[in-house]
């Protein structure tokens, strides 16, 4: 009989600097080292990942934890901080040193949490020598890299702005986050019509996406979204090298980056770059996605590599 594991039976309470939040743990199985250490991206939620932390703990031990007003956890502005690129690589690099303190960590870096793994790696190089593997999921590195022409970069990074200035974050999740507003609109918007394209002519399957997508809606700080949002489309991760191999996950279809221009970035940062594109029709698995269909994220050459033992 198989046993269905759950998500909450692995999430524990995390206070990190005074923020409180939670972290997503999995043990190693039997006979395996590796710990891995994932980083997710924007528009974030534990549970939202579970199907790919099933198969990441294959490898090894794996850990996730929230980012600071993401998930459900304390926004920096709750301690008197702003959610810069800077401060979120600093919250990483001492989550690094406080739980893997004299033990080496694969790290992956889902799109937007590759930026925040760059910039610790670049503020901490101290910290590439406790690095094994470093792995991006579909991430980026520079504003350059988005797909979007300049009208639509330019009315992003305005609306992000706007929303972020008080009150409107307040404003806004009463208004537009509201559940029944976000159900009838949200799946019309430019970015979300990927995502709910697999649900076209399945409404049960709709309604379940939907579902998911208010819960991470609503689990995020507006504030924090917004100002995070700004950040991605303006950063600049390419001015300090980092000594380590990148392996790229790439999404074949991705409607958001550039996949040659990223390439063409991190050759030009790090010590050599491993492609490793996959057949995805979307930047990333649907936000309902099991251990069989996030199983596309770890593509078998980088599936081989994570099987081999680690080193200390």
């Amino acid at each position: 009989m198989k046993i269905e594991l759950n998500p909450a039976d692995y999430i524990q309470p995390l206070n990190m600097n005074g923020l409180a939040g939670r972290m997503l743990h999995m043990p190693a199985p039997k006979n395996k080292s590796r710990e891995l250490l994932v980083i997710y991206g924007h528009h974030a939620l534990l549970e939202r990942w579970w199907g790919l932390m099933l198969n990441f703990n294959d490898f090894g031990a794996v850990t996730m934890p929230d980012l600071p007003g993401f998930g459900g956890m304390d926004s920096f502005y709750t301690i008197g901080r702003k959610p810069t690129l800077d401060n979120y690589a600093d919250y990483m690099a001492a989550f690094v040193k406080m739980h893997y303190k004299h033990r080496r960590v694969t790290i992956v870096g889902i799109s937007f949490g590759f930026l925040i793994a760059t910039r610790m790696l670049q503020r901490y190089p101290e910290l590439t020598k406790k690095v094994d593997v470093l792995i991006s999921a579909v991430g980026f590195m520079h504003k350059s890299d988005f797909t979007f022409n300049k009208t639509r970069m330019l009315l992003y990074r305005r609306m992000a702005g706007l929303i972020a200035t008080p009150p409107a974050p307040l404003i806004f999740r009463y208004s537009a986050l509201n559940p029944r507003l976000l159900k009838l609109v949200y799946a019309k918007t430019f970015n979300a019509k990927h995502k709910f394209a697999e649900a076209a002519d399945d409404p049960e399957l709709f309604n379940s996406l939907m579902d998911m997508e208010v819960k991470l809606w609503h689990s995020n700080d507006v504030k924090t979204h917004m100002r995070t949002t700004v950040e991605m489309l303006t950063v600049d991760n390419i001015k300090k090298p980092i000594d380590l191999v990148v392996w790229h996950v790439s999404s074949k279809n991705d409607h958001y980056f550039n996949n040659q221009i990223v390439e063409q970035h991190m050759r030009a940062v790090f010590k050599d770059y491993i492609g490793a594109p996959i057949n995805l029709k979307t930047h990333a698995p649907s936000v309902m996605a099991d251990k069989k269909s996030a199983a596309i994220m770890i593509p078998p050459k980088l599936r081989r590599l994570l099987n081999k033992s680690t080193q200390k």
